[in-house]
């Protein structure tokens, strides 16, 4: 529990806060359950800007009844969807700050007073974000155009028979594997390239960039090698902008890169 004081009883209520917004009109939220079926979804105003709350019970966002939570994918999912729809009906309306899951505080009053010493990032997060959307690049390596060469088989005699090397089969050998070392590092230096190739483009395009980790390839090995795992703020009347970048890149470096959004700019409200 996101808190100042200790951990209430389990028969407390507490107050569940969404996002941070500065005039969501009610409408918005009608027909949203949050985090607790039953209970209202409504507007908690502290000096010039309103949060989007709900009351809970506080025995179901303990420690330890939220780690177990956190263990259920499913039980997950459903709590970061619910959450996100909040967050995301908020920011369709007017310019939003997302808050963390389950960020809760032990009553009304704590939970103003936590918001109101906050109220300085809150305004530089909304100045930041208002008027743009957060857009998710991911870039996938071309595959080789020459496959790599299969070793050849070494010859088999008689049964029972020693063979002897050919003459230069070792330097042959060793000759081979430099070649693939050395492909591999020009493929590595392309794959590094072609990021920063990316990531400058869109950087250029963008209010603010943040690089993310590499997934891991699938298993098995045949999937393109990602290169870039990005994420963007962009001006919502850059989005033409966008999308034709996405296909320029595309042809001139022959990489998939994958654009998804807009979202509500989580990965930008934090750094300010």
């Amino acid at each position: 529990m996101t808190d100042r004081g200790p951990e209430p009883a389990s028969a407390e209520s507490a107050l569940y806060v969404f996002a941070v917004c500065e005039a969501p009109d009610p409408a918005a939220f009608a027909g949203l359950p949050g985090v607790a079926a039953g209970a209202p979804l409504r507007r908690l105003r502290f000096g010039e800007l309103t949060a989007i709350v709900q009351t809970v019970r506080a025995a179901d966002f303990t420690d330890e009844a939220w780690q177990v939570r956190m263990s259920e994918r499913d039980e997950l999912e459903r709590y970061a969807r619910a959450h996100h729809d909040v967050v995301s009906a908020a920011a369709a309306v007017c310019p939003t700050v997302p808050l963390p899951l389950a960020t809760l505080y032990h009553g009304e009053e704590r939970a103003r007073q936590a918001l109101v010493e906050e109220t300085g990032r809150f305004l530089a997060a909304l100045r930041r974000t208002a008027g743009h959307a957060e857009w998710g690049v991911k870039v996938y390596a071309a595959a080789p155009s020459v496959p790599e060469p299969v070793p050849a088989p070494h010859p088999q005699g008689a049964p029972g028979a020693r063979t002897r090397p050919a003459p230069g089969a070792g330097l042959a050998y060793l000759e081979r594997k430099r070649g693939a070392q050395a492909r591999r590092e020009r493929r590595h230096d392309d794959s590094l390239r072609l990021a920063e190739t990316v990531d400058a483009a869109f950087l250029n395009l963008a209010a603010a960039g943040r690089r993310l980790r590499l997934h891991a390839p699938e298993p098995g090995g045949k999937a393109r090698a990602q290169v870039l795992n990005a994420t963007y703020l962009v001006a919502e009347h850059r989005r033409t902008e966008l999308d034709a970048l996405a296909r320029t890149l595309r042809d001139a470096t022959g990489a998939r890169i994958d654009v998804s959004g807009p979202w509500v700019p989580y990965s930008f409200v934090g750094e300010v």
